[in-house]
């Protein structure tokens, strides 16, 4: 924990208020500059683009994509039972575990110019300049399904059979089942779900394996501009993608404490 967390996140917000860089001689012997890094970020326009990029790709690729897809999923499969189950769990849980690099690599030939994709429909659109946002979501959605399909499944799975059983007696539709059993009994799983998934989507790296740093930096997450800021260009600006990074712990601590108060208020 020391070694591989406390220490770097401890080292990071050090670099954030000063000047370092990564190359030159502010590498060498950086100055303390204060609150100057921090201050620079907040009236960046890029830094603001970044940030409503980021917000639009955790809402529609995590909570509304991945989580309601993945109940739904979860929710149809439910019956299941015996080798057709297990090989349904087997493809899911290998469609999650496949590397990162190699989901990007298959996702950008399907829907490069002259891909899969292209060759199906007509018009050869430009997926990958045109459509940047749409496309990132749609790979983050086919990559973090699984794991919301694995949660809810476990979670629907462990309600008593009789609470269905009773209902469906009681002339209950499908739609009162779930409005009136399943989802308040699986609330905390979806609190859950909802705190991993929006977490690693805010934070996530993938955009950058699939469009680089984006056509034009349109559609530029906060992971992607932090890491171009620190590590790319003339003069690599260190200091200035720590504070970054430490802006972007602030709102994952904001997020966390959202989900971690309704779920006491669920309680």
């Amino acid at each position: 924990m020391a070694v591989f967390l406390i220490v770097p996140a401890v080292w990071t917000l050090y670099l954030g208020f000063t000047d370092r860089t990564l190359t030159g001689v502010r590498a060498i012997d950086p100055q303390w500059i204060g609150l100057e890094n921090y201050r620079d970020a907040l009236e960046d326009d890029r830094f603001w683009n970044s940030f409503k990029t980021t917000v639009r790709y955790v809402l529609f690729s995590a909570v509304i994509g991945q989580a309601a897809l993945g109940f739904t999923l979860a929710w149809m499969f439910r019956n299941w039972t015996g080798w057709a189950r297990r090989a349904l769990e087997l493809v899911v849980v290998a469609a999650w575990i496949i590397p990162g690099t190699v989901v990007a690599y298959l996702w950008r030939a399907f829907l490069a110019e002259d891909g899969t994709l292209n060759a199906l429909i007509p018009g050869n659109p430009r997926w990958l300049i045109d459509h940047q946002l749409l496309s990132i979501v749609v790979f983050n959605i086919w990559r973090g399904t699984a794991f919301s399909m694995l949660l809810f499944g476990a979670a629907i799975n462990s309600l008593p059979p009789s609470y269905l059983e009773t209902a469906k007696l009681a002339g209950a539709s499908v739609r009162q089942q779930l409005t009136g059993i399943v989802l308040p009994s699986v609330k905390g799983y979806i609190l859950t779900n909802l705190l991993l998934i929006t977490l690693w989507t805010f934070n996530d790296f993938g955009p950058f394996l699939l469009i680089g740093e984006s056509y034009g930096r349109r559609t530029q997450v906060l992971s992607v501009y932090m890491y171009a800021e620190a590590f790319r260009g003339a003069t690599p600006q260190l200091g200035y993608g720590s504070a970054i990074a430490a802006l972007i712990l602030v709102v994952n601590l904001v997020i966390a404490t959202l989900y971690l108060r309704a779920g006491r208020s669920r309680r």
